[in-house]
């Protein structure tokens, strides 16, 4: 059975969790697991009410690989923040592809003019998800019916205000442009607002290392290359912001794969540079200290021995202590060692 959705903010290479679980993109965590047991109970093959066999198959399958997978990603206080600032990215990119956005289904349609959205948007998304898991043959329909009004709901609180119909005159023109041979140039836009958005994505990341906010430039890098998985100046960046984070071994395969695309790119070449002088460091300065540390240690055990050499040279030049004169003269005279 196929899982995929192309409707809503799915269209924008982005796992819409809210839309799998049916609650609002504002739901608090202990709602989210409410909805979740709720499903569960719904799905599971133990519990749901499916009489045919392969309907709770295919229930227990959904189960598995789609709404499990959703919940898991709002289990861990980590994983919300991350999965909250890549809603807050796709909510900027709504409005900056507007233009290009259809709508199919009429709940999505009306809240683009509704008064009050945020009171209709949950409206609406309650009465689908009371619904959603009725059959799972329109569960993924629900799913995209609700992922639309998501990406509504996004788009008018980025706006603060009536869309003004643009998704649906997107559509009607997409319906002349079939009748009338001449517009059909603008169907190249897609491709283009595609690199656009990889490159715009890029200088975006460039502005936030530039205050060291390397967390959020990671976040949007892997959301373009999720858009343009061979874009080498991409990979080089998050190279970059990985090396800044201490983080030298996803640093160096991210540089890496930068350049195995291009061998000439400025970014990726400066960040090995980087990489290298950081790793050759320490190696460095270990050696030095070492190296350093012989001469000191020849020069003390020099010490020592001419210490003792001191000692040994005193004790034979050094006359005793009972020699005068006479002592002089006799012991010149009469040389020779003491007899016992």
């Amino acid at each position: 059975m196929s899982f995929q959705i192309t409707k809503g903010l799915f269209k924008f290479d982005f796992t819409d969790q809210h839309a799998i679980l049916g609650v609002p993109l504002d739901a608090e965590f202990n709602d989210i697991r409410k909805r979740y047991m709720k499903i569960v109970r719904r799905l599971h093959s133990d519990t749901c009410p499916f009489e045919n066999q392969a309907e709770k198959d295919k229930a227990n399958e959904f189960l598995s690989k789609v709404v499990n997978p959703a919940y898991n990603k709002f289990s861990k206080e980590s994983d919300r923040k991350e999965y909250g600032l890549l809603v807050d990215m796709i909510a900027k990119r709504t409005v900056k592809e507007q233009k290009t956005l259809q709508l199919e289904s009429e709940a999505a349609k009306q809240l683009t003019t509704a008064k009050d959205f945020q009171e209709a948007y949950k409206k609406t998304l309650a009465e689908l998800a009371e619904k959603q898991y009725e059959s799972i043959e329109h569960s993924l329909d629900i799913i995209a019916q609700i992922s639309e009004i998501n990406m509504v709901y996004l788009l008018r609180k980025e706006q603060k205000g009536p869309i003004a119909s643009q998704p649906q005159q997107a559509s009607k023109a997409t319906t002349t442009a079939t009748s009338a041979p001449p517009p059909k140039a603008p169907a190249a836009p897609p491709a283009k607002s595609q690199d656009s958005f990889v490159e715009q994505a890029c200088r975006r990341v460039e502005g936030l290392m530039s205050t060291k906010n390397y967390a959020k430039a990671i976040l949007e890098l892997k959301e373009a290359l999720n858009r343009d998985p061979k874009h080498s100046k991409s990979h080089a960046l998050l190279g970059m912001c990985y090396l800044e984070q201490k983080q030298a071994t996803m640093a160096k395969i991210e540089i890496n794969k930068a350049l195995a695309l291009n061998p000439q790119e400025p970014t990726a070449l400066e960040a090995k540079k980087k990489l290298e002088q950081s790793t050759a460091q320490p190696a460095t300065t270990a050696k030095g200290q070492k190296r350093g540390a012989k001469p000191q240690a020849k020069a003390g055990k020099a010490a020592a021995d001419n210490k003792k050499t001191d000692k040994k040279v005193g004790k034979k030049t050094d006359p005793p202590k009972s020699e005068g004169f006479f002592g002089g003269f006799f012991g010149g005279l009469f040389g020779g060692s003491k007899k016992k």
